[in-house]
């Protein structure tokens, strides 16, 4: 059954419009940017299908061209407005840090991070540098592959940190397997950083592991 023949109350864009976005599930709201569906198959049957495909909105957000563009119902045109639509929710989630203390907006620094990192196939390491009154100057993806002491360059850190004039830091990294645990190398990289930073009378606040829907502090656990 094509939408349109549905219930004027179960259909996405209606829905959303009665109830707000947060009352539809992750395949309607995926439906509302598909628009369409294919031959056999209404938009939320495809964006069922589509997220099974890939794993969860995470997987499907962060897949490549090649690979988007290859699941059926979908090309170039979708790949383009799920892009972005996802760089806007991005650059809005940055705005609001850079207006605000990151220390009052927990939750949105995870967003943040969240975006920028769920869902990639390699592990990414992302430095956020703030200003004395903590909020955003410049998020930079640093390091990639696997993120170790070998892998992870203070110095690289430390030179960053001097050209943004920053007053603190907050480093964020995912973990592909989907499991947001902090490795002992993720507690020793953060020791390595705190200790180069501190040089330049900068805190780094907080270290971030990005998994699949969830994101673990360093901070919270008392890993500082």
């Amino acid at each position: 059954m094509a939408i349109r023949d549905w219930p004027e109350g179960e259909r996405p864009r209606e829905k959303l419009l009665a109830r707000g976005a947060g009352a539809l599930s992750d395949a309607e709201l995926l439906a509302v940017l598909l628009r369409t569906g294919v031959a056999g198959a209404s938009a939320v049957d495809l964006a069922r299908s589509l997220l099974a495909q890939f794993g969860g909105l995470g997987g499907l957000l962060a897949a490549e061209r090649a690979d988007f563009c290859a699941a059926r119902g979908l090309g170039i045109a979708k790949f383009v407005q799920l892009k972005a639509a996802l760089e806007l929710a991005r650059r809005a989630l940055a705005e609001t840090l850079t207006r605000h203390a990151v220390f009052t907006r927990p939750a949105e620094v995870k967003l943040f991070v969240q975006a920028r990192l769920a869902g990639r196939r390699q592990e990414v390491f992302l430095a956020l540098f703030l200003d004395a009154r903590h909020r955003l100057i410049a998020a930079e993806e640093l390091f990639f592959g696997t993120v170790d002491g070998a892998s992870v360059h203070p110095r690289e850190v430390v030179r960053r940190a001097l050209v943004h004039n920053a007053a603190a830091a907050i480093f964020a990294h995912n973990h592909p397997s989907g499991v947001a645990e902090p490795s002992a190398d993720d507690l020793a990289i953060t020791r390595r950083l705190k200790e180069a930073l501190a040089l330049l009378d900068v805190r780094v606040l907080d270290h971030l592991v990005v998994g699949a829907g969830e994101v673990t502090s360093l901070a919270e656990r008392g890993g500082l």
